[in-house]
């Protein structure tokens, strides 16, 4: 039999500095310790939960002293819910970190020669600033720290929140969420309710049974409100009474949708959706510009740092009028919209087949008709020979999903040689291996990031590309 592995208690460890990812770091016998939910200053006793030749993972056992800059945490959720990680950190220290993270990662790690990097853009809002989350219904629920399983009621083991770190099958039900303005809780606790008193089967998600699946919420700065239900399987008095009765009581859901998602993951891109009541879309408005957001359109989901977003975009563009723009990636075609009335033409391509109808929709509402958009995955729809039918871009605008773009759409940007790229990245380690492959014929000029998402360590980041002089 072999021994049992001893724990690895850390005691007196002082906090340094923020890492990537959300985590702090400390120095221990020359091996660097990362920490979670830690504040440079705290000093802490660690357990270890991960030990390899030069580093260390582990969480707080214990503040034995708490940092001086170390604040409460606003949400009761936090620690369990795997978001919002950086609650007790200063806003300003956030916003250090994050503009640190895009510098380590274009110049310490990524070794490119950037210009001095423009103050990070904070978010007007730090609580409250979401337009979309998505909840999830579970048969059983996290259990907190003191809860008993053998004295909880099967009807108490019901969750309705967010998925619980690492855990697919784990859901902590959100008793008050801070990411999104009400009616957003008062919503969902309401639907959750209504569930357990009329017996409505709540989602076994290890073994995919049950009614209720998951629920989306988006709202718009006017305070309208979308919702869309997911159901595993049709029961159409089941569905009806719940529908009839959330849109009875709150009458601000002026888009209310629902799907049958039988399939094994919760995503809705590939599903039908069905509009049970109300208006067919919500709407956001930039500059006098109206976009169409259905229930499947992506849309920066800060409304306010997207404007300050796509100024940014627009400003390292550097548009007088003549150019011919390509804006990969192009979504429900926002930024192509934003920065139409600055070029002669613009041609979005995207992906999903609906963002591009939305996108054609938003275009003809708001009366563009310099904007062209089409549907197709990147890497076949951008070719030299589309370029040859359609113009050499002058600028291209990409905004690609965290993985960055693909090689083959790297290198038929490079063979269109525009005069100018901004690069818009949510990811700034991938964002840094693409600028890796663009600067052989582009240098940087410009790099800005934008926070996005304020209490967590995510960063958008935007990039100006210039083509290089050849001699």
């Amino acid at each position: 039999m072999g021994r049992k592995k001893q724990d690895i208690i850390l005691e007196n460890i002082e906090i340094e500095s923020v890492a990537a990812e959300g985590k702090a770091i400390a120095r221990v016998d020359g091996a660097v310790l990362f920490v979670q939910f830690a504040v440079p200053g705290d000093i802490v006793d660690v357990k270890v939960t991960k030990k390899k030749k030069n580093y260390m993972e582990g969480y707080i056992l214990k503040i034995v002293r708490p940092s001086v800059h170390r604040l409460e945490p606003f949400c009761e959720h936090f620690g369990i819910c795997g978001g919002c990680k950086w609650q007790p950190l200063p806003y300003d220290m956030q916003l250090q970190a994050k503009q640190q993270q895009v510098y380590d990662q274009l110049v310490r790690i990524g070794h490119l020669e950037v210009p001095e990097i423009q103050p990070i853009i904070p978010s007007e809002k730090t609580t409250c600033y979401r337009n979309k989350l998505e909840f999830t219904f579970s048969s059983r629920r996290w259990l907190e720290t003191g809860e008993n399983p053998d004295e909880i009621a099967p009807e108490a083991r019901a969750g309705l929140g967010f998925h619980v770190g690492r855990f697919f099958d784990k859901v902590l039900d959100i008793r008050h969420c801070w990411l999104q303005e009400e009616p957003s809780n008062r919503i969902r606790l309401f639907i959750r309710r209504y569930a357990v008193e009329h017996g409505l089967e709540f989602f076994d998600i290890r073994n995919h049974r049950g009614f209720l699946r998951n629920m989306v919420i988006r709202n718009n700065t006017h305070g309208d409100i979308m919702l869309i239900m997911c159901f595993y399987h049709e029961d159409e008095e089941a569905r009806t009474s719940l529908l009839d009765a959330v849109a009875a009581e709150f009458p601000a859901i002026k888009s209310l949708w629902y799907v049958i998602n039988g399939k094994a993951n919760d995503s809705i891109a590939d599903q039908e959706c069905i509009l049970y009541k109300g208006d067919d879309a919500i709407y956001e408005e930039m500059e006098g510009l109206r976009f169409r957001i259905g229930p499947k359109s992506f849309y920066q989901t800060n409304s306010l740092q997207a404007y300050r977003l796509y100024c940014t975009a627009r400003e390292f563009a550097a548009l007088s009028g003549s150019e011919t723009v390509y804006d990969l990636y192009t979504g429900t075609g926002t930024i192509a919209q934003f920065i139409s009335g600055k070029a002669a033409k613009v041609i979005g391509i995207e992906y999903v087949p609906e963002a591009i109808e939305d996108a054609r929709a938003n275009a003809l509402n708001n009366g563009i008709e310099n904007c062209e958009f089409i549907a197709g995955d990147m890497k076949d729809v951008l070719t030299d020979n589309f370029i040859a039918g359609h113009g050499k871009p002058d600028v291209v605008i990409l905004d690609p999903p965290r993985a960055g773009i693909h090689p083959d759409v790297a290198e038929v940007i490079l063979n269109a040689s525009p005069k100018r790229i901004v690069y818009v990245s949510c990811n700034p380690a991938s964002q840094a291996r693409d600028l890796s492959v663009l600067c052989s014929k582009y240098r940087i000029t410009a790099v800005r990031p934008v926070d996005m998402f304020p209490h967590t360590h995510h960063v958008e980041n935007v990039v100006a590309l210039e083509l290089k002089t050849v001699l």
